[in-house]
C-alpha cells in the first residue's frame, strides 16, 4: 500500500474543452454590469416603441388623410385640409384656448394647494399623522374615476351639499359649468400632485432648514432661497401630471362641464358620432403639440435635470 499521492483522472471531462455559448453569455453578462442593464430595459423599450410610438406615428399618419362625405369611407389622400381647418375655424381655436386655460388653472390651484399639505406631511407631522395622511391621500385613487365624477356631480347640483354650505354666506353654486369641471378636475388629480411634492421635501435636509434658521434668515426666506429651488423638480414632476391629464381628460367636462367643450370632446364627437377619424386625428395632435412644448419649457429651467 502507497503512502504517495492519489491523482485521480475524471472520466467524460475534459478541462480545456471549449466552453458553450450559454457558458460564454453568462460569463459576459456577469463581467458587464452595463449590459445587463442595457438587455434589462430593452424589452419594455421595445414595447413603448411598438404600442406607443407606433401608435402615435399611425395618428399622424391619418390626421393627413380624408373622410368621403357622402360614403362615410375614410381614403388615404394625403392633404392639410384637416389642419387648415383646425386653424381657421374659430370653434377649434376657442375649444383650444379654453382647454389650455383650465389645464394651466388647475396645474396651478393644485400646486398651491399640495405645497402645505406636503410640507406639513414631511417636516412637521410626526411619523403616526404622516401615515394617515399618507393613507388618506391615497385614499380616493382607490376609487373609481367615474365614481368620482359623479360624486362631484351630486355635490355642485343645486340641491348638493355645496348650495347647503354657500346658501348662508348668499352665494350659489358654480353648477355644471366651466368652474365646476375645473374643481372637478382639481380634486381628481390633486394626489397626483401631493405625492411628488412630498418625495421632493422628503429630502430635503432638516439640518440645512435648521442652519438657516441659525443664520438668521426668516421663514419665507428659508423657503424662497433654499427649499423651493430644491423643490422645483418634485413641483415640475406633479404639474406635468395634473396638466396632461388635464388637456386629455373629457369624461369629467361630459358629466359637470355642461355645455363647455374641450379638446377631448371634440376628439370623441368626431371618432364616436361623425366617425371622421382623420379630422378626430389632427384635434389630438393639439394637445400633443402642447405638452411637447409645455415640456420643453420645462426642462429649458432646468427642473427635469435632478427627476
Amino acid at each position: 500500500m502507497s503512502d504517495g499521492p492519489v491523482s485521480v483522472t475524471l472520466k467524460g471531462s475534459d478541462i480545456s474543452a471549449p466552453k458553450s455559448f450559454a457558458h460564454r453569455v453568462s460569463s459576459r453578462l456577469y463581467a458587464s454590469a452595463k449590459l445587463r442593464l442595457r438587455l434589462l430595459v430593452s424589452a419594455p423599450l421595445l414595447w413603448l416603441a411598438l404600442v406607443y410610438v407606433a401608435a402615435l406615428l399611425a395618428l399622424f399618419v391619418t390626421a393627413f388623410w380624408t373622410m368621403d362625405s357622402f360614403t362615410g369611407e375614410i381614403r388615404p389622400d394625403w392633404n392639410l385640409d384637416n389642419f387648415i381647418q383646425l386653424f381657421t375655424n374659430s370653434l377649434y381655436q376657442t375649444v383650444t384656448l379654453r382647454t389650455l386655460g383650465i389645464a394651466l388653472m388647475v396645474t396651478v390651484v393644485d400646486i398651491l394647494i399640495a405645497l402645505p399639505i406636503a410640507f406639513f406631511m414631511a417636516k412637521v407631522a410626526s411619523p403616526r399623522m404622516r401615515g394617515i395622511l399618507v393613507i388618506s391621500i391615497l385614499m380616493p385613487l382607490w376609487a373609481s374615476y367615474l365614481v368620482k365624477a359623479y360624486a362631484w356631480r351630486s355635490v355642485l347640483s343645486n340641491e348638493g351639499i355645496l348650495q347647503w354650505l354657500l346658501r348662508p354666506l348668499g352665494l350659489d353654486t358654480p353648477g355644471y359649468s366651466l368652474v365646476g369641471a375645473a374643481l372637478t378636475l382639481g380634486y381628481i388629480w390633486l394626489p397626483y400632485v401631493i405625492l411628488p411634492i412630498y418625495t421632493g421635501l422628503e429630502k430635503v435636509p432638516q439640518n440645512i432648514l435648521e442652519a438657516s434658521s441659525d443664520l438668521g434668515a426668516k421663514t419665507w426666506s428659508t423657503l424662497r432661497l433654499i427649499v423651493f429651488p430644491m423643490l422645483l423638480p418634485a413641483i415640475a414632476a406633479g404639474s406635468i401630471f395634473a396638466f396632461s391629464l388635464t388637456m386629455g381628460d373629457y369624461i369629467t367636462i361630459n358629466i359637470v362641464g355642461g355645455a363647455t367643450q374641450m379638446l377631448g370632446n371634440l376628439v370623441y364627437t368626431n371618432v364616436g358620432i361623425a366617425n371622421n377619424l382623420p379630422m378626430a386625428a389632427a384635434i389630438a395632435m393639439i394637445p400633443i403639440a402642447i405638452m411637447f412644448i409645455y415640456l420643453s419649457v420645462i426642462r429649458k429651467t432646468g427642473a427635469l435635470d435632478n427627476l
